[in-house]
């Protein structure tokens, strides 16, 4: 994944370059020295209302499954400063976008049908209690008589 090249998530789901704005930042943490001259944080914006390569149901998951990443504007912010490097953490970033992209492309599974039990089911288990509870009961004090 290089910076200026779409990137193909699902067939029909693509996240084009034009829609990804990187910026570089400062990172908070342990450092050194470097930490303090250096702007190795990647913060990429990804414009999800404006996006052309990607279909409006996998939009609409999308926005739901970015959560605090994404902006009223439409719009999923990544931070990325795991790495101590500038390409890496944007190599990071892109990656962690592919990936809510790829999940939010998944279609959603079918909702669950609500079935009863058969009549014949029922009635085995309510034989089937019937008979512990009998033998739970003979369970009890052996009398003198």
């Amino acid at each position: 994944m290089s910076a200026g090249e779409d990137i193909e998530v699902a067939p029909g789901v693509v996240i084009a370059a034009s829609d990804i704005e990187e910026q570089f930042i400062r990172a908070s943490g342990p450092g050194g020295q470097n930490v303090n001259k250096v702007s190795t944080a990647v913060q990429l914006r990804f414009d999800l209302r404006n996006a052309a390569g990607i279909p409006d149901p996998v939009k609409a998951r999308l926005y739901r499954l970015a959560g605090r990443r994404a902006t009223r504007d439409g719009v999923i912010v990544i931070e990325a400063n795991r790495f101590r490097t500038q390409e890496r953490n944007r190599q990071d970033a892109r990656e962690r976008l592919a990936a809510l992209v790829a999940a939010a492309a998944e279609p959603p599974p079918p909702p669950r049908k609500k079935t009863r039990p058969g009549k014949a089911a029922v009635e085995r288990r309510l034989k089937a209690k019937a008979s512990r509870g009998t033998v739970k009961r003979l369970r009890g004090r052996v009398s003198d008589e």
